[in-house]
Parts: C-alpha cells; structure tokens; sequence
C-alpha cells in the first residue's frame, strides 16, 4: 500500500490582503490537498481573526513568532508582513528548522540581505521569494524565445512600467510611503522588474545609474487630510479612496485599525511621504547588455512595455492590465529578425491572478513533481539580486552617481 505524501504545515506570518488572500483562503481552495495551515502569526490579534475566518481555518493564532516557532514547529513559514519586517522573520524561521514563502522584497537593505544569506547557509534551510511575474504565460514564452536565441545576444533591454491612479496611489496611502519600511518603489515595486530582466537575460546586474523625483504625490497636492474616511475634502479629491466599501478590505482593515493605528486610506498627499513616484535608471550587466528602466505611479493605463535588442533582432510586447479602453485577453509578442520575418506569436492569457501566474508559482512550491526547465523558481540569490539593484538605484539618486552592486557588500 502506497502512503499519500503528508502535507505541508504551514505558518502564515501576516494577515494582511495579501497573506489572508493568496496565501490563505486562495492557497486552501486549491492546494489543501498539499498543505495545511497550522498557525497564523500577526502583532494584531483582531486582524489574524478575521482572516481565520475569511481563510476558512481554525488555525490557532498567535500574536508572538517565537511562541509560535516553539510551539508549532511548522515545515514551512510564508512571511507576509511590512517589507523591513521580512528579514527579522525570515531568520527566525530559519533557525527554527522552517523553510520559508517569503513576499518580495526578500528585504530592504543591503545589511539585512547579507542576514538573511548567512542565516540560510547556516541552518541548510531554504527560502523562495515569490516573484509571480515569472509566472506568467507572456513571461514564460519571452524566456523561452530568448534563451533559444532567436534574436542572438542581447545588448539592450528597453523595460517601461506604468501603474495607474488607483494602483499606483496606494502604495503611497500606505505603510509603502516611508522608505524605512519599502525601501522605496526602487526596492518594493522594482524589485519584481529588475528581477524579471535578471531572469530573461540569464545574467547578474553589476551597476546602476538611477533619477527619481516625487513629482505627483505628497506636498504636491492641493490639499491634504489624515486620511480619506476623516477628510473634509474627500468630495473633490480625485483620489478619495473608500475601504470600507470593499467587504474584504473592510474586514481587515476597519476595526483592526482601531487596534493597532494602521490607516488602510491615509492621505496620498501626506507631507511625510518621501519615497518616489517617478523613477528612471540605467542597469548595466556582466554580459555587458544594459537596461534603459522607468516606473511611474498616477497614469491613467496599467502595465508594461519591454523590448529586447539583440545582435540579429529584436523581441517586443505591450502588456495591458488595467486601461481605460478595451484590449483583447491575450499578449502578442513582435519578433523582427535583422534578415528576415517578423513573427507575431499571441499568448492567452489563463484565468487567476498575474495571467495564471500565481496558481502556477503555487503549484511549483507544493505540488510535488512539479518540474522548473526555466529555473522559474526563485531563491535567495534572485531575491538579492534584484532587491539590491533597488537599494543601488535609491543609493545612485541620493548620491548623484552610478553604485555598482559590489559596493553594497553583499556576498551574492
């Protein structure tokens, strides 16, 4: 008689949207089969829950990590908390015997990083960052095209990321506002980008030369509240944002906020918000290939635009999320070979969230037998990699000048 594998016990750490969601009640619907949630950690009691409830677990929670590491003993810890936070809880979890889901950013600076490196190699654990985007059906038919060398070298990545109004304000009526908590969006935003291109290309990033501005949020407003619920301008304030309006959100945020403070609507014209919303940088790479990069926060559109320019042609696509017009439920991506076709290949898109990209890095993490041919799935090397070309850009703005990576003394 064949045993069945025995699931995975997981510990959620932060029960948040993202954690309750994707790696709560979304994980249990399709991979409880897989894994089980044996605990769900949060500093606050009310908020972890709710999202018991909304997971659908009876999971005890607790509100002290090391209590729980001690107690539960789970297999595998997913860390779903504040970015400057990751790192504290990564190691903990580590040092306790669990392998460890953690959101990107792996974490937010240089020191941290190098922690969280060591601490893996010291205990022969081991920690998967999540970056989706690697998911994706478009992403996955870009890396394939590039690693079979239809277009040759690549010498040049053009890589354009726009967010709009309501996705892009958000992260600046939250905790993503202050750099001491995101590391900016050249670390919590970016750090998905930068990884993607590190993964396309098959290379490691060496030096960035960064710009960015606050050119649309913060002390550039006309006016400005504590936030949206309390404020008396909220009826012309085209970013008045309504949580409670959203069940979910509402659940989560509204009287969990009583407890701890967190305000899921603050003002997105805040006068402490200091990261940027308009940000631009060149990466170079080993290869010698560079990257022309840009991020900007309040478009009306959602999405991104690369090209790849290499020695025998060029690869280009435009993917749509959220626009203000309708676009079609699949990405084409424009081959133009030097001497020769263009080829327009058309990928579907597949239901979920990221194009289907999530159920698939969810599956490659649970789901036993699950192959990678594309080294989708990603470890401590690409979340360093890609967060520190973060911390390098931010550096290379407040410093005025190009920041190699070595500089950051991080031994990745």
């Amino acid at each position: 008689m064949t045993l069945a594998p025995a699931r995975r016990r997981i510990a959620l750490v932060g029960t948040g949207h993202r954690g309750t969601g994707m790696w709560g009640k979304e994980l249990m619907a399709g991979w409880r089969e897989h894994v089980e949630i044996v605990a769900l950690c949060d500093l606050n009691p009310l908020r972890a829950e709710n999202a018991r409830r909304l997971i659908g677990t009876n999971a005890p929670i607790y509100t002290d990590i090391d209590a729980m590491l001690a107690e539960i003993k789970p297999d595998c810890v997913i860390v779903c908390t504040r970015d400057d936070s990751h790192d504290a809880i990564i190691i903990k979890a580590l040092e306790a015997g669990a392998d460890v889901v953690t959101e990107k950013p792996m974490t937010t600076t240089a020191a941290k990083c190098q922690a969280i490196l060591a601490a893996e190699k010291r205990t022969g654990r081991h920690v998967d960052v999540t970056f989706n985007y690697r998911f994706a059906p478009t992403a996955r038919r870009l890396k394939e095209l590039l690693d079979a060398g239809t277009i040759g070298e690549v010498t040049e990545v053009d890589f354009h990321w726009y967010l709009d109004t309501r996705h892009g304000a958000d992260y600046f009526r939250r905790w993503h506002a202050q750099a001491e908590h995101s590391g900016s969006l050249f670390v919590h935003k970016a750090t998905h980008h930068f990884d993607l291109v590190n993964w396309y290309l098959g290379t490691r990033p060496v030096q960035v030369f960064a710009k960015g501005a606050l050119r649309n949020y913060g002390r550039n407003g006309p006016f400005r509240g504590e936030r949206c619920s309390t404020c008396g301008h909220a009826k012309h304030c085209d970013y008045f944002f309504d949580y409670r309006a959203d069940p979910w959100l509402k659940e989560l945020y509204d009287a969990p906020g009583d407890v701890d403070g967190y305000a899921r609507d603050g003002c997105v014209f805040a006068e402490n918000i200091d990261i940027y919303d308009t940000m631009a940088a060149t990466v170079t790479y080993e290869t010698g290939a560079i990257m022309s990069y840009s991020l900007n926060a309040y478009m009306p559109i959602e999405g991104h635009f690369i090209a790849f320019n290499g020695k025998k042609g060029r690869i280009e696509m435009r993917q749509y999320e959220k626009q203000a017009f309708d676009t079609p439920p699949y990405d084409e991506i424009l081959v133009l070979h030097n001497f020769g076709p263009v080829e327009r290949i058309r990928v579907e898109h597949a239901a979920g969230g990221h194009f289907g990209g999530d159920d698939r890095l969810r599956n490659l993490l649970f789901k036993p037998g699950e192959s990678d041919p594309l080294g989708q799935r990603a470890g401590t090397q690409a979340g360093a990699l890609s967060m520190l070309c973060g911390v390098a850009a931010l550096e290379s703005v407040r410093q005025g000048r190009a920041v190699t990576l070595a500089e950051l003394g991080v031994e990745v």
